[in-house]
């Protein structure tokens, strides 16, 4: 089984946060015309200037999320 990877994309300002959570109806909104297995996606706030959000990806599917998605950054997931 492939490990998953967490692909995060960072957004910083005083709009982080609506940004994030509008940035991961993107994200599920990819996922279902891809219909990718995994449908792990969210956002979090961590402060009034920075929030995340985030899909959860197949390591075998991470290179062509990552050239087409353009994430900031990605870490192994653990659930």
């Amino acid at each position: 089984m492939d490990r998953k990877i967490k692909l995060i994309w960072d957004f910083r300002g005083p709009a982080a946060a609506k940004t994030a959570e509008h940035h991961e109806k993107h994200l599920k909104e990819y996922i279902a015309i891809e219909k990718l297995e995994l449908n792990i996606t969210g956002f979090q706030h961590q402060n009034d200037m920075y929030s995340f959000a985030y899909m959860v990806t197949e390591e075998s599917n991470m290179i062509k999320l990552r050239d087409v998605l353009k994430p900031h950054r990605g870490e192994v997931y653990q659930d």
